[in-house]
């Protein structure tokens, strides 16, 4: 039975009466929708409910050896003012939890390494609220993501552009339908071109470049179908649209009732048979020891969430070796953050010679992190029980980790789909629009869902490389943005009188944006706002500088969110483009300016 299925409160957006106020949901289900009393110093307190709740939902999830670590981890903030974001979802509170969590596991398997003994750990706030929107803190020669010439630094991966090209870029966007207060997002993914033709616009038109003649282009199409029209049309060629819905609507789907009753993350048993695989403990040229030194990581990902998965192990001392098709197209910029830490190659998997080289890098793997649509890798022949098979004369288990979108159970389980399409169909976007003061869905600022699921998968993972030391045995983990979702919303939302207050503190072009204003647009203003509102996000100390021979510049990313006693979490090399390095487990470089924290 799953700990919750209550409704999240609805949130007064002011202007339309919309029925309910806003409280805190509890793990039963319960909520207090008292908006008229003082409000509670909320950063700290909410971090703490919204573990407990956490612990609760992700219950025979977690070796009972970290309980103890995680219980005693410490929060560090300097806020004394309230929310970082403009928006009245409890990200911070979300991801600040995850990262005990997480810091507890890596805890554990220190104890492995080296006896049990109480760890201090250390959750600092502010990094953990910098991580949910690192790639737009990070810079490349001294520039962001939205700096007009950042691109001749970068690999361009963008092979279809669907990212360089404004009109093709609003192909994944938020648009009203035919039926006046629904909305629908549509996304083009990197190709753009099947769903501009799918609702009778050409792939191409060098003839609209303004951002708002693009919009209205669009949205006039869309608009000329509804949603259920819409879906059908989507199905049929296989796109990521998504049809924008209610945190109760989506309550009441089949999915959605299936998917509320699993857990956070899952991990099961692929075979039992293959003996206890102690951690290697390989001495580490960092400070103090890496918990996952020698363990050795195949990462087959784009975008954000999955490598956000590899980047976290990376961080424990992993070699991670991002492994990725030059036919296939990644958003470029994401690589400057998303890359750190590790080695990455280009290999195509419907190759022969490369399919042998990709082998041979897999008969030392300890782990293969999975991103791609669900059964992409299982048609190329690399699913979980396929690469069961190709290891078991090894007698080493191995652990395999997907994430998705809509998750692993379910309807609608075998949907593609990206960070704004779970944040639509689970209710994120609609909640975030009411805060804002709006009758509509908003899209929240920055991938938030994108890093809070990497964290998720990162957590799975070492859970599974910690049963396997204990028990022995391979395992399969599983997470999902719709699984991060559902963990955010039943936090519930901040109460009214809080979120008037954040109507007040951040900038008024923020509130002025709508639902068809893209996500560069609504992380734009959030960005600005926040560094006026919250500066001591943007402090030195959260940011590390190195030199990146891949990008042949300095490449600033955030720092590691946890400190765990006794060990070293923390990078051992920058970040580099796609395909920069050889396919093979030799030649680890050590780039000493990333040894400082």
């Amino acid at each position: 039975m799953t700990p919750f299925l209550g409704t999240q409160p609805r949130l007064s957006n002011g202007t339309n009466g919309t029925n309910g106020t806003n409280g805190t949901s509890d793990p039963n289900g319960t909520s207090d929708t008292k908006t008229d009393r003082p409000h509670r110093n909320t950063l700290l307190e909410g971090t703490q409910a919204a573990l407990e709740h956490l612990l609760l939902r992700a219950k025979g999830q977690l070796p009972v050896e970290c309980l103890a670590h995680i219980a005693k981890a410490n929060f560090s903030t300097t806020n004394t003012s309230g929310p970082y974001y403009p928006s009245p979802l409890k990200q911070t509170e979300a991801i600040s939890a995850l990262k005990a969590v997480e810091a507890g596991i890596a805890a554990a398997i220190a104890d492995l390494e080296d006896g049990p003994k109480e760890r201090h750990i250390d959750v600092d706030m502010e990094r953990a609220s910098a991580f949910l929107f690192s790639t737009y803190l990070a810079t490349v020669g001294g520039m962001d993501k939205f700096h007009p010439r950042v691109r001749t630094l970068l690999k361009d991966t963008d092979l279809l552009q669907a990212q360089s090209i404004l009109y093709r870029r609003l192909s994944a966007n938020l648009y009203e339908t035919k039926n006046p207060g629904e909305y629908f997002h549509l996304h083009g993914s990197l190709e753009a071109t099947k769903a501009l033709n799918m609702v009778g616009l050409e792939g191409h038109r060098p003839d609209l470049a303004g951002y708002s003649e693009c919009i209205r282009t669009i949205e006039d199409h869309v608009k000329q179908f509804t949603s259920d029209e819409l879906e059908e049309m989507n199905w049929k060629i296989k796109q990521a649209g998504v049809t924008c819905l209610k945190w109760e609507d989506f309550q009441a789907t089949e999915h959605g009732q299936l998917l509320i009753r699993e857990p956070p993350w899952k991990l099961e048993s692929l075979e039992t048979d293959t003996p206890p695989s102690p951690f290697p403990c390989k001495p580490s040229r960092a400070p103090k020891p890496q918990i996952l030194s020698g363990i050795r990581v195949i990462e087959l990902c784009r975008i954000i969430a999955g490598p956000a998965m590899g980047r976290g192990l990376a961080e424990y001392g992993a070699d991670v070796i991002k492994v990725t098709s030059p036919n296939l197209s990644d958003v470029p910029f994401f690589q400057v953050d998303g890359n750190l830490g590790k080695h990455t190659t280009d290999l195509n998997l419907r190759n022969t010679d490369d399919r042998k080289v990709f082998e041979e890098l897999l008969m030392s793997a300890d782990v293969i992190l999975d991103g791609y649509r669900p059964g992409a890798l299982t048609r190329l022949g690399y699913g979980p029980l396929q690469i069961l098979e190709l290891t078991k004369h090894r007698q080493r288990g191995i652990v395999y980790v997907a994430e998705n979108c809509f998750g692993h159970v379910g309807p609608w389980s075998s949907r593609p789909g990206w960070q704004q399409i779970a944040d639509c169909v689970t209710g994120v976007a609609w909640a975030q629009g009411f805060g804002m003061g709006l009758n509509e869905p908003v899209v929240p600022p920055f991938p938030m869902s994108d890093y809070g699921t990497g964290c998720m998968g990162t957590i799975v993972t070492l859970v599974g490389l910690y049963k396997r030391a204990q028990h022995g045995g391979s395992y399969y983990g599983t997470t999902s943005l719709c699984q991060y979702d559902i963990f955010l919303l039943q936090l519930g939302l901040y109460d009214q009188s809080l979120v008037n207050q954040l109507r007040e503190q951040h900038d008024k072009e923020f509130f002025e944006l709508r639902h068809h204003d893209s996500v560069d647009e609504v992380g734009k203003r959030a960005l600005k706002s926040m560094r006026r509102t919250h500066p001591e996000l943007f402090e030195e100390r959260h940011m590390q500088d190195c030199f990146s021979k891949g990008f042949n510049a300095d490449v600033r990313t955030v720092r590691p969110v946890v400190n765990i006693e006794g060990t070293w979490n923390g990078f051992l090399r920058t970040s580099r483009p796609n395909g920069s390095d050889r396919p093979t487990w030799d030649y680890w470089e050590l780039d000493d300016d990333m040894l400082t924290q």
